[in-house]
């Protein structure tokens, strides 16, 4: 399972610490690494059409023992893991094995699943049933039909009705007999319609109760499967017990209680990275780094690039390797509000108005959750204690470097936000795009038009949704372009992160 290095390694120097998984540059001995396990995956034929879909692989840098640095070669190795199942299965002799294996024959997840399947199938029967289809378009139609025949009835009562008042109203009168007789005819035809609405009102429900049996069953048998469905997650959640360095062990359910959804979303502890660190710990190696990459072609609700590495996912993983992590030394997190803490803000501009500030990358622009947390709202604050102000009229993703406008009084907040509401403020941005992409030359120019919504797995990033996404337009313009890199200005004419 431990594979060692096909390439000299001796002259890599090992990471000082272990990688911070949600934003990180691989270490170089993960991109050896990964380079051969891309190499193994492109070697097996069978596996491309399934893997032509996207799938996430994981390689981890590992240590055996304490060797001293002439060992290093014979002592360091590495694992790798794919997210979720490959070809149907669990288990591939290349990859480290799951945390638990949910698709083992005999294990009570395929045996309920089983159950579960079985449930499927009959709701499957009971709602293609020829004899409830029947009885479903019958009450159908034969609902319309009394609708119609009702509101007929009803129109001849009525037009029955005037026709007697007519005849009472007459310049000559009528007698006793006559009035008698419209009175028994009026009284006739009431009781006429009533026998009808009752006649309708028995039929149609002698069909819906022809209905209501397979409706009752089928819903009788998704509650069933819904319990099933529950129960057999939270047991399944139960099996993942996820090791941390210290040797500590805690199960999904008890890593997400605190999180948002309060329950582990489905998948998780299924991740390449939780698989690679769990083998690591259970086989007392120690982690020295990790990289996860994308193969195929990418998804539809994300950006996924062949054979790109992307940092670990948030919505999944993030309480898990929150645990697992402990009893590293992991790497800072580069945009920590930390990593400025003694770091002097730069002002571009000032006047008696108004303080133009060069926001760096890794700061935000107005306090987080915690109050407490590190801004350029309160640098600003401490700076001008006596000022109305600061008032930022605008933001910058915590990510993002650039100019932030700042109000020092509220006559001038008021109006930088009106001209930023009315666009006379221009935005743009400056981005470096890694790769070389030859459409896109030097000069050129074009509009990204994508909707876009928050990704609730993978918070704060966004997605491409063309449901739930709303609409965001950036104009952009190529500055200059490289075999390497590729650098870009952009212009939103939406504001969405």
């Amino acid at each position: 399972m431990i594979h060692l290095f096909k390439k000299p390694v001796f002259h890599i120097a090992l990471p000082a610490k272990f990688t911070y998984p949600f934003h990180y540059t691989p270490h170089p001995l993960c991109v050896l690494a990964a380079e051969e396990v891309k190499a193994y995956i492109a070697s097996r034929k069978e596996w491309q059409e399934e893997l032509a879909l996207g799938k996430m692989f994981g390689v981890l840098i590992v240590q055996c023992g304490t060797g001293e640095a002439t060992e290093k070669e014979s002592n360091i190795g590495y694992l790798a893991a794919f997210s979720g199942n490959l070809a149907g299965k669990n288990l591939h002799t290349y990859f480290v094995p799951p945390v638990y294996d949910l698709l083992q024959p005999q294990g009570f997840f395929k045996m309920e699943e089983e159950q579960i399947s079985a449930i499927n199938t009959r709701i499957g029967e009971l709602e293609n049933n020829t004899h409830y289809l029947e009885s479903k378009e019958k009450l159908k139609a034969e609902t319309e039909q009394a609708r119609t025949e009702l509101i007929q009835a009803k129109a001849e009562l009525k037009a029955a009705k005037e026709v007697r008042e007519s005849r009472r109203r007459s310049a000559n009168g009528i007698s006793e007999e006559e009035q008698a007789a419209l009175i028994r005819e009026s009284q006739y035809q009431k009781a006429e319609y009533k026998r009808k609405e009752k006649y309708w009102k028995r039929r149609l429900e002698e069909r819906e109760a022809e209905v209501c049996r397979f409706k009752d069953e089928i819903e009788k048998l998704k509650a069933e499967r819904k319990e099933r469905s529950a129960a057999l997650q939270q047991k399944l959640f139960g099996q993942f017990r996820m090791l941390n360095a210290k040797g500590e062990v805690k199960d999904l359910c008890s890593l997400f209680e605190q999180t948002v959804g309060k329950v582990p979303p489905s998948g998780a502890g299924e991740c390449a990275l939780p698989k690679l660190l769990q083998y690591a710990y259970l086989h007392q190696l120690k982690p020295l780094a990790m990289a996860e990459f994308w193969w195929g072609e990418s998804p539809k609700n994300e950006i996924r690039h062949h054979g790109y590495y992307y940092p670990s996912c948030k919505g999944k993983c993030e309480p898990i390797l929150q645990h697992m992590l402990q009893g590293l030394e992991v790497d800072e997190n580069p945009l920590s509000d930390n990593i400025h803490k003694d770091t002097e803000l730069e002002i571009v501009f000032e006047d008696e108005w108004l303080v133009i500030v060069n926001k760096p990358a890794g700061m935000l622009s107005v306090p987080g959750k915690a109050e407490e947390t590190d801004s350029v709202y309160h640098r600003l604050k401490k700076k001008y204690p006596d000022a109305t102000g600061p008032m930022i009229v605008h933001r910058l993703d915590m990510a993002t470097s650039g100019l932030l406008l700042v109000a020092k009084t509220k006559e001038a907040h008021r109006h930088l936000q009106a001209q930023f509401e009315n666009r006379s403020i221009k935005k743009r941005y400056i981005a470096l795009l890694e790769g070389e992409d030859t459409a896109l030359t030097t000069g050129k120019t074009g509009t990204i038009s994508l909707p876009l919504c928050l990704n609730p797995l993978d918070r704060p990033r966004q997605m491409v949704n063309e449901e739930y996404g709303k609409e965001a337009v950036t104009e952009y313009r190529i500055i200059a372009s490289s075999k390497r890199h590729t650098r870009i200005t952009l212009y939103p004419l939406t504001g969405r992160t």
